[in-house]
């Protein structure tokens, strides 16, 4: 109590030595629990409200405006506060990928979208503060959701049978197309030309030409200055000359020449995602421990560590063992150095490789990544068919989102509620 008293006058007044009377620095408008609103950010964020609005005589009247903005801060402070007593953090890293995002979906470089807010009277750093306040509250209500929305394997089966399902989990193919034009009043003779040097490109493409320079040299297609490319599309999306053809390609075969009214098509399957691109994954089930070098620790002695220790491992200390004392990977020490079974692309290229390396039962060399010394062992191999797990995953995600916003409300009044708040403007 008297920590949070001692703030609070800070941030109202300072006091001179020269004269009793204090200047005020910033006022409060909000107490939110351990936590406070002051005049500046409501200030700020009216700012960037109007200075966003596309029509700013929709805008409410500053009372109003006032009112909600206050009120936005305060569950915004109540999940952030939850955030931070979970250990949420943002890493520079993540914070400046996150602005580029932003810079770049207003077709902006970053040092453009720092010139524009300026213009626009909005501080970049409050910007970049507002967004590490989004993703910290983010990641808080994913956290909570996760708990509190559960979806049933009936309601993901009900869901696959329908029709609805089965759109939503159709496959989409990234189709290559050229088209060599033929019109009504062509002679037979001409037509039968065309066909041949629709072969002829086949055999080309067939022999290792590049599709995307062809397309623009040869196709008549309205795609042709795209390289033929028609991007990513579901079947039914397709023309239906060629929507039956494309699910039984391979990745880069090429299909023609398909006649038509307009002419002869050849396609080629670009790439595909969906269940039918995951199709059986080779999996590995790997354990491993990991060794820091730190200010305590040189790189040479991390390194002689992990050597030491998986000598012991190799003379018959149990892995287990050594990985719940020594590793100092926090996700998978506890675990005795499990990392469960992956398709090794999860991993960073050192981990990988010497995954790709190491025979089933047996202990890797110790090897070096950008996160320390490692040495691993393999312990399983398989090849999984994650078409239908994949299709499942997808209707889930996708029934959880359809109540995501509604729970997250339902949550964020419940908290709201049960807070204390004391408003002063």
């Amino acid at each position: 109590m008297y920590k949070m008293s001692f703030i609070l006058f800070c941030l109202s007044v300072i006091s001179l030595p020269a004269s009793s009377l204090p200047i005020v620095l910033d006022e409060i408008a909000a107490i939110v629990d351990e936590d406070i609103i002051t005049r500046s950010e409501v200030a700020e964020r009216a700012k960037a409200i109007r200075a966003q609005a596309a029509n700013p005589s929709s805008l409410p009247s500053d009372d109003i405006l006032t009112e909600q903005i206050i009120e936005r801060l305060i569950v915004e402070s109540l999940q952030l506060q939850m955030a931070r007593r979970a250990g949420v953090r943002v890493s520079d890293t993540e914070l400046n990928e996150a602005m580029a995002r932003v810079a770049g979906q207003n077709k902006l470089s970053l040092e453009q979208f720092r010139q524009a807010l300026t213009a626009d009277g909005i501080s970049y750093r409050g910007m970049r503060q507002q967004i590490e306040r989004e993703i910290m509250i983010g990641r808080v209500q994913q956290g909570v959701m996760n708990s509190r929305i559960e979806i049933s394997d009936q309601a993901i089966d009900d869901f696959l049978n329908s029709d609805a399902g089965r759109e939503l989990t159709a496959d989409e193919y990234r189709v290559g197309h050229i088209l060599l034009a033929t019109h009504s009043d062509m002679s037979q003779v001409a037509i039968q030309s065309i066909r041949t040097q629709a072969d002829n490109l086949v055999s080309e493409l067939n022999a290792g030409a590049e599709f995307q320079a062809m397309a623009m040299a040869k196709s008549a297609g309205k795609n042709a200055l795209e390289g033929g490319d028609l991007g990513w599309r579901k079947p039914g999306a397709l023309p239906t000359l060629f929507s039956d053809l494309v699910t039984d390609l391979t990745i880069d075969e090429v299909k023609g020449p398909i006649q038509s009214g307009s002419g002869f098509h050849i396609i080629k399957l670009l790439q595909k995602r969906g269940a039918a691109a995951q199709g059986m994954i080779d999996q590995t089930q790997v354990r491993h421990v990991l060794i820091n070098p730190n200010e305590i620790r040189s790189l040479e002695e991390a390194e002689a560590l992990a050597e030491s220790l998986r000598e012991e491992v190799i003379g018959g200390r149990a892995f287990e063992e050594v990985a719940r004392l020594y590793s100092e990977d926090p996700g998978s020490a506890l675990n005795g150095g499990d990392l469960g079974w992956s398709s090794g692309d999860e991993f960073v290229g050192p981990f990988e490789k010497a995954i790709s390396e190491t025979q089933i039962d047996e202990v890797s060399p110790v090897f070096r990544s950008e996160f320390g010394f490692h040495f691993l062992e393999v312990t399983g191999r398989r090849i999984e068919d994650f078409s239908q797990t994949f299709k499942r995953n997808q209707v889930g995600n996708y029934l959880r989102n359809q109540s995501f916003d509604e729970e997250v409300d339902n949550w964020v009044r419940e908290i709201r509620e049960d807070a204390f708040v004391e408003i002063r403007i």
